[in-house]
Order: structure tokens, then sequence, then C-alpha cells
């Protein structure tokens, strides 16, 4: 059966979901493009407009500045055809002057004091010779501060056109000068080329804000003075500085329209030429655009809108399914089928959902079978417990049921040696049932789960030491000899659960063994410690075997005499293997005895640094043995030293490792090294010892004294090749150490490094 496209619908479906971000993301995309590109395409439209605004000033103020130039090489010429003539000769001039020159009003020709000479005009009637003094008008006295040539003010004639008085002197002094009155009405013919859009105008004002000059020229005619304008009073400010630098002036005038506006200085005068436009006819292009992009970014967001509900469709469609399916399979419908094929993760979601659904039909199929399984195990383990309840109640019943009769003889007995006799029945009863019960309870224990384990690493060898402690008394009452093979092996598990599983192996070892003995011993194989119990006792079969990790199982053919035991031991050991997550084997042959091993992790540094040393007679000496004693705590080099030289060492003591190779320089190698871990802030012994063996040649034989016991310790001490020996120092065990190294070779590092095991 196969699933269609009909499924739940939940509020804020994916599709809507979906539809949503994308919508955002592709809009913000948009909106993110089409912003910038406004931004940047307004910022270099604006640049632009104010490029154009400046160039525009710039080329009025050089046409005013040309203009001026112009009428200044008028007034030298007709000076320099003048001369020293006289002064109807420079009325001539005078007169030619005004008739190339439309722009100038009058003319005065002045002798090198600056009186006047003679005089025309286009109003006035011509003067000749009247001798006025001009010197003090500003002009003349503008040329005699060395100015090339002078301006005075500006002067309205009649209150209508604007004049500005310019003079020019000769070359020689004393041929005299010219001064003339120009008429600026003509200046505004250079704004007739200046294109400012429709509404853009160009005006001139002098250094106070005074308008000299107009596009429109009844303005200029009115005497205005501009410099409450804003654009005017930025022009006056930015007076001096070159205009390519300064920025444009945006502003609007008396709460009309805003304006953009430039402006450029005419040298010499200090005047300000400034054009300025609205802003809404300067940006229009900039407007056209904007509302091109705005209409652009519409027409993509309706396309984002459109793609992102065609890509959030076909995104959900495939889900729809799976949530269908999903609902089908939840309702036991294992057989329907999701199909959905859009050759991605969901199409693989899709078949994973369709295995999942085979699965759970087999699994159905399965389930009866395992339940009946399961209640067919309950009650095998019902049937078990009761029979270990049984077991228990028998075996708890005997030695009270003995208990209670000894008692009874023992209350009317009165032979003393019947009475001692019955007391020691009593007391192994009582010691039965002890046992019984603490048996019991650890099995209960195991069995609840209630077991912590601590794994740590340790070594075997005292574990060993104290079971040979605990069973040889009881091996020796039997006639039995118990060996104990001494390892430098470390182990990591819980010691204290691995010392109870060899205590009741060596346990039962004793119990059934009648002649020979037992061993204890422990190898390497592998990564692991095989521990082994050997024993020469009554063996048992192969059936047997299967059954004597059973709860109160016992084997026949107990020794005569003997206890027959719990019949809970190996029981114990059983679970505590399997809590230890440990390996149990075991192998017999009946009436020949059998073998016991449990494999045991062996740790990082599986070499024992706790070992026991061979013991050294008390009396030994090294008489002539060379010690190198390197340790920074004074009082204890004193103490060893001593010890060593009491013991007949040549021992030469320093503290540090410096004054150790100071000592050896030129002098023969010591036949042992004894130094100190920590000597100083950063002196290492390791380290130390690896000069002095460079320096001598050979692996001197070497020993490391620390309080550190940690494995990192252990490594390093191991990895170089030296022995550790943790304080307090035992002096037993140094003893050894210069046992091994006085019988060696003279380099001493073959024997001690293979023979001994150390700390």
């Amino acid at each position: 059966m196969t699933l269609t496209r009909s499924g739940p619908r939940h509020k804020g479906s994916l599709f809507r979901r979906y539809t949503l971000y994308l919508v955002l993301l592709l809009s913000f995309g948009v909106l993110i493009s089409g912003g910038m590109g406004a931004w940047f395409a307004y910022r270099d439209a604006r640049a632009l407009v104010e490029e154009l605004q400046r160039e525009k000033a710039r080329s009025a103020a050089t046409r005013i500045e040309q203009f001026l130039r112009a009428v200044e090489l008028q007034l030298r010429g007709a000076m320099v055809s003048t001369g020293a003539l006289d002064v109807q000769a420079r009325h001539f001039e005078l007169i030619r002057l005004l008739r190339i020159a439309p722009s100038i009003s009058d003319a005065a020709s002045l002798d090198a004091a600056g009186h006047e000479r003679a005089r025309v005009s286009r109003i006035e009637p011509d003067v000749l010779g009247s001798g006025i003094d001009r010197s003090a008008e500003p002009a003349v006295m503008s040329l005699r501060k060395g100015q090339a040539i002078g301006y005075g003010g500006i002067g309205f004639r009649q209150q209508s056109e604007p004049h500005l008085s310019m003079a020019v002197w000769a070359n020689r002094p004393d041929d005299g000068g010219v001064i003339a009155s120009i008429n600026l009405k003509f200046a505004s013919d250079v704004f007739a080329g200046i294109r400012l859009g429709q509404r853009g105008t160009a005006y001139v004002v002098d250094s106070g804000g005074g308008l000299i000059v107009h596009s429109d020229s009844g303005l200029a005619l009115r005497l205005s003075n501009l410099a409450h304008l804003p654009q005017v009073r930025a022009a006056l400010e930015q007076a001096g500085a070159s205009a390519a630098g300064q920025p444009a002036t945006i502003a609007s005038v008396d709460g009309g329209p805003r304006i953009i506006s430039a402006h450029a200085t005419i040298q010499p005068l200090g005047w300000q030429v400034i054009v300025e436009q609205p802003l809404s006819e300067a940006f229009a292009p900039l407007l056209d655009s904007a509302v091109r992009t705005a209409a652009l970014l519409v027409a993509g967001i309706v396309v984002a809108l459109a793609a992102s509900l065609a890509l959030a469709r076909r995104m959900t469609a495939p889900i729809r399914l799976l949530e269908a399916g999903a609902v089908r399979i939840g309702q036991g419908q294992l057989d329907d089928r999701v199909e959905v094929h859009t050759g991605d993760e969901l199409e693989a979601l899709a078949d994973q959902f369709n295995r999942m659904a085979a699965s759970l039909r087999e699994s159905y199929a399965e389930l009866e079978s395992k339940v009946e399984q399961r209640t067919r195990q309950l009650a095998q383990a019902n049937q078990a417990k009761a029979r270990f309840l049984a077991a228990a109640s028998h075996d708890l019943r005997q030695p009270v049921h003995a208990l209670g009769l000894f008692v009874a003889q023992l209350e009317a007995s009165q032979d003393e040696a019947t009475r001692a006799r019955l007391i020691g029945k009593v007391a192994a009863c009582s010691a039965a049932v002890s046992d019984l019960i603490e048996a019991l309870l650890d099995i209960s224990k195991l069995d609840a789960g209630v077991v912590a384990v601590q794994p740590t690493e340790f070594a075997l060898q005292p574990l060993f030491d104290r079971i040979e402690q605990a069973f040889s008394p009881a091996a020796q009452d039997k006639g039995l000899r118990l060996r104990v093979r001494t390892n430098a092996l470390r182990v990591r598990t819980d010691p204290v659960l691995l010392d109870r599983i060899l205590l009741n192996l060596c346990a039962n070892a004793i119990r059934y063994t009648v002649q020979g003995g037992a061993i204890l011993g422990a190898r390497v194989r592998g990564a692991q410690a095989r521990i082994e119990v050997w024993d020469t006792g009554i063996g048992f079969t192969a059936q047997q075997q299967r059954h004597i990790f059973k709860e109160f199982y016992q084997v026949g053919g107990a020794p005569a005499g003997q206890g027959k035991g719990l019949g809970l031991g190996l029981a114990i050991v059983e679970r505590l293997a399997g809590l230890l997550g440990l390996a149990l084997r075991v192998h017999s042959v009946p009436g020949r005895g059998s073998v016991f091993a449990i494999d045991v992790p062996l740790a990082p540094a599986a070499i024992d640094g706790e070992m026991p040393l061979p013991q050294a007679p008390a009396s030994a000496r090294f008489d002539g043995l060379s010690v190198l004693l390197i340790d920074d705590d004074s009082v204890a080099r004193e103490a060893i030293e001593g010890l060593l030289v009491q013991w007949g060492c040549d021992v030469r003591s320093v503290a540090s490792g410096a004054a150790a190779l100071q000592r050896l320089a030129g002098a023969p190698p010591p036949r042992l090294i004894i130094c100190d871990y920590h000597l100083g802030a950063d002196e290492l012994g390791t380290a130390v010892v690896q000069q002095i063996r460079a320096l001598a040649g050979a692996a001197t034989p070497a020993v490391i004294l620390s309080a550190d016991v940690t494995q990192p310790l252990r490594e390093a001490t191991a990895a170089a090749g030296l022995h550790l020996l943790h304080k307090p120092l035992n002096a037993a065990r140094l003893r050894v150490l210069l046992m091994h190294v006085a019988a060696g070779p003279e380099s001493g590092a073959g024997p001690i490094c293979r023979g001994l095991d150390t700390e």
C-alpha cells in the first residue's frame, strides 16, 4: 500500500514556516543589494553634483579674473604709448581707451605724484590739467605699497551700476600711471555661458557679503547684502582655502526649498563666486534612478515570494509523507510503505522508515515467543530459588540440630574430658552456622547487585603473602605443602574482591587435598596476569564441572574426616569474577587434582615497585665500592653517607648535578650513583644521571630516591633504565642493591638491570 500526500495539518506548518523563511531570506538579499546599490548611486551622484557645482564656480571665477586682466592690459597699453608726452597726448590716449574698452566708464592719467593730468568720461565732460591729487585713493595707495595693480572699493553710480576702481603704474615711476572706473555690469556677461538647470543662479559677492554681480541683473542693482545667507556665510568663512577640497553647501533659505551651492575665490580681490541650484533639480536624475531601483526591488521581492512558495512546497511535500507514514506506523499499520523519490536525505529517511516498519513487524512476530520464553525462564528461576532456599534450610538445620544435641550432652556430662570434647564440637557447629550465614549474605548481596567495584592498581605479591599466612597452618596440620610463588606483577582490579576469590579457591584446594599440596602463582599472558591455584586433590569429572559453580553443590568423595564445606565457595567465586569482568578457567582430572585460573588486567607499569628484595647478610661489607651520592638535603645526605661509609663504601658526596660533574672531572667513574629526584627548583635527578653517564661513557648503575609514588615517575625511571627507591629509605633494600653491584662486572649495569626488582 502506498501513502498519498494526505496527512495531518498543524497550525504553523512547515510549509508556512519555510515560505516565510525563504521570503525573508531572499527579500533580505534583494533589499540589501538594492539598498547598497542605491546608497552608492546616491553617494556617487552627490559627489558628481558637488564637483559640477565647484567646477562651474571655478569657471565663473576664472572668467571674471580674465575680464579684469583684459582691462588691466588695456590700461597698460594706454600708459605705454603715452610715456612722458604732454597732456594733449595723454588725453588722446584716454579717449582711445574708452573706445576700445566699453567696460571702462571713465579714466584719468596721473603723474608720478598722483596728480590728475587728464580725465575722460562717458557721462561727464573731459578735464585737462586739473592737478587734482588722487594719491589718497585706495587703488593708487595699493600701487605705492609695491603691488603691480591696485584696486579700490566698489561703488554704485546713481545707486544702480556697480563700479570698480583699478589703477596701474608705468614701469618708470616718473611716467606716472592710469586709474579707471570699471562698470561691472559688463562682468555679468560671464555668467551667460553657465547653465545650472532651469532654476540655478550664479553671483559674486565681495568680502563683506555685498552683491556685486548676479546672473539676474535686476538683483545686482538693488545694492543687496547677502551675508546672512548660509551659503554666502560658508563661502566667506572658507575664503582663501582651496575650493577643490571644500564640500558643497546644502541649505534652506528663509524656509524655502533646499539648495546646493559651491563657491570659488576671485584673486586677488577676495570676492566669492557662488553658484547654486535647488536640491530637487540637482538630484532629479538620482531620484529617477531611485524610483527605478525601488521598482526593481518590488519586482525582486515578488519573484522571491514566488520562488519561496515553490521551494517550500517542494521541501515540505515529502516531509508530510514522512509524517503520515509515522502516524500509520504508530497505529500499527506496519505493511504500509512511504514512497518518497527526492534522491536526497529525505528519500533515505523514508527508506529507514520502511526498514523500521519491517523490523517492527518481525519484532512483533517474535515478541510472543520471547514472552513465552521469558516466562519459562522466570519459572525456572523461581524453581532454582526454591531449591536454593531448601538447600540452605537443610544445611543450616544440620549444624543447628547437632548443636542442640551436643548442648544436651554437655549439660548431662560430668566427665571433664567428655565436656572438653563436647565444647569443641559446639564451637565447630557454631563456626559452621556462622560461615553458612556469612556465605548466604554474600550470595544475596551479589545477586542483588549492591556490591560496588572499586578498581585500582596494586601489587600481587602482598596479596599472595597474606594468603600464604592464612592457609599455611591449615596445610601443615594436614601434612600438605602450600607453595606461593613470588612475582613482581601489578594488576588493575578491585583488590578486596580479588582477595576473596583467591581465598575461596585456596580454601577449596586445601579442603579437598589429602596428600601433596597446593600452589598459588601468577604469570604474564599478553596484557593479562593469569593467577592459578593448583592442587593434587580429588578432582572432578566433566559432568561435575558443569555443576561446581552452583549453590550448595558439593563434589562427592571428600576426604574422610574432613568437613564437606558449604558448597557456596565456588558460587561466590563465579559471581565475583563476573562482577569484575574477569575470565575464569578450570581444568581437572579425577584423582589427580585441579587447576583454577583467573585472568586479571596488568597495570600500565606491570612490574611492581614494591617487591621485597632478597635479604643480604646484616654483616655484609662492601669495602672499596665507589658510590657517588647526590642530594641537596644536607641532613639526608649525611645520614646516607654515614651508613655507606659504615659498610665500607668509598663515598663521594655532593649537593647538585653541577657539583657532581665537577667532582668527576678527571676522576674514575663510580660503580653506583645514588641521586635524589628533586635537586632544587629546576634540576631533576634523572637528567643528572644521564649527564654523568654521558661523561663516563657507560651505563653506570643508578638509583633514584624520591618520596613521589606516582605512576609517571615509575614510568620515567623505568624508561631510563634506573632503579627507584621510595623514601623513607629501607636500609635492607639498599644493602641488597650494593650486594648486586659488588657482585657484578665493573660497569655493573647488566646484572643489576636484569636481576633486581626495585621499588
